[in-house]
């Protein structure tokens, strides 16, 4: 089942890439006039094209060529039309189906596909397109899933044997993470929430690390999207509170404090509901801004080279060591947060599930009779 499951996903990615490099030859066409017109440094722009989604994938070392990607999206009259990024990328219009296109340069649409009428009014369209961010995330799961299948072959051919280099280090970064905070924050709870947790983990890591990458297929800043940490952090609201028990919701809807305090006007009915969106609020933000502000530095430091190029070699010279030194330290340290921000939000979001998951007096007799009457519940791990 599972090995049928990653065929297909793995069909839709070369689907894709066939897909991609259809378009290839119109992209670099169309940007070779770009190349010809000598424009000054723009550094807000080059920040945020690196930063941000796009239709295309940047070539490492030379960003007026970009590789295309698949265009998918629903006109106003409701036809859908499929075309590679690269004949809308440069400026041009591309008409399918007698509906014309084109990326708007300006304006509330700016940098998203739109569909242009017979008098030049941009109006957006549905758009499901894959794009950068989207190609970056079915990478990764394919990294991710090729990662377990080839653990899981060499268990069945080896048994017990402990694998060793690349196979041993995701091995061991796993058992880290199950033992070190799932299983020792949710004890006997662990296998019910492992598996999503240990997903959450290897899916920020690996787009952490492919983030740093110059060279295609890293290069994407999806953990800087705040889009995507986001709907990381709904997931984790979603198995916290879904599978709370009745002594978590009782703590929220009839906390154990001063009656006063809860009824007739309830006060902290109001606290306990607004902390239960406080918590993905900040698994949001802290990824989002880690990762960000990460990719932001390196930028920036790189691009001080050409910012300082008109003032002579010498001065270019040695802000362009300084500026290679600091960066390759800043990467050297993004590593470090990669992981460590996969780690923080892993462990975040098992504290929330395990907090979620505590039962009142009835649930800890019950514990410790399971346990042998003296055991007593443990306590729950601190963020701190």
């Amino acid at each position: 089942m599972h090995q049928r499951l990653y065929r297909y996903i793995v069909a839709f990615v070369a689907f894709l890439f066939a897909s991609v490099f259809a378009g290839g030859l119109e992209v670099s066409a169309a940007d070779r006039h770009d190349e010809s017109s000598e424009k000054p440094l723009d550094v807000k722009e080059i920040l945020f094209e690196h930063l941000g989604d796009g239709y295309g994938w940047e070539m490492p070392f030379d960003h007026h060529k970009r590789i295309p990607l698949p265009v998918i999206v629903r006109s106003n009259d409701g036809s859908w039309h499929v075309f590679s990024s690269g004949r809308v990328t440069g400026g041009n219009d591309f008409v399918d189906g007698g509906v014309k296109f084109r990326i708007a340069k300006d304006g509330e649409y700016r940098n998203k596909i739109v569909e242009v009428d017979g008098a030049g009014v941009e109006t957006r369209v549905t758009d499901v397109s894959i794009t950068k961010n989207v190609c970056a995330i079915f990478i990764t799961m394919l990294v991710i899933m090729s990662l377990c299948f080839w653990l899981k072959s060499w268990y069945r051919r080896n048994g017990y044997r402990v694998p060793r280099r690349g196979l041993g280090v995701f091995e061991a970064l796993i058992e880290f993470i199950y033992s070190g905070v799932i299983k020792s924050t949710l004890k006997d709870r662990a296998d019910k929430f492992a598996p999503y947790l240990l997903t959450v983990f290897m899916f920020i890591f690996v787009l952490n690390i492919m983030g740093l990458m110059v060279v295609f297929p890293g290069g994407a800043n999806v953990t800087g999207n705040i889009a995507v940490t986001m709907v990381l952090a709904v997931f984790t609201f979603f198995f916290t509170n879904i599978f709370g028990t009745k002594h978590y919701w009782k703590e929220i809807l009839w906390p154990d404090v001063p009656l006063w305090l809860k009824f007739p006007i309830p006060i902290m009915q109001v606290i306990e509901i607004f902390g239960m969106f406080t918590k993905p609020a900040a698994l949001t933000v802290r990824l989002f801004a880690n990762m960000m502000g990460g990719h932001m530095i390196v930028l920036v430091l790189t691009l001080l080279i050409f910012i300082f190029a008109s003032f002579g070699p010498v001065v270019v010279g040695a802000t362009s060591v300084v500026s290679i030194a600091f960066s390759v330290f800043m990467l050297l340290v993004d590593v470090l947060v990669s992981f460590i921000q996969a780690y923080v939000f892993t462990m975040l979001s098992t504290i929330f599930i395990a907090l979620a998951q505590e039962g009142g007096h009835e649930d800890k007799h019950e514990r410790n009779e399971d346990n042998g009457g003296g055991a007593k519940d443990p306590a729950p791990v601190s963020t701190l």
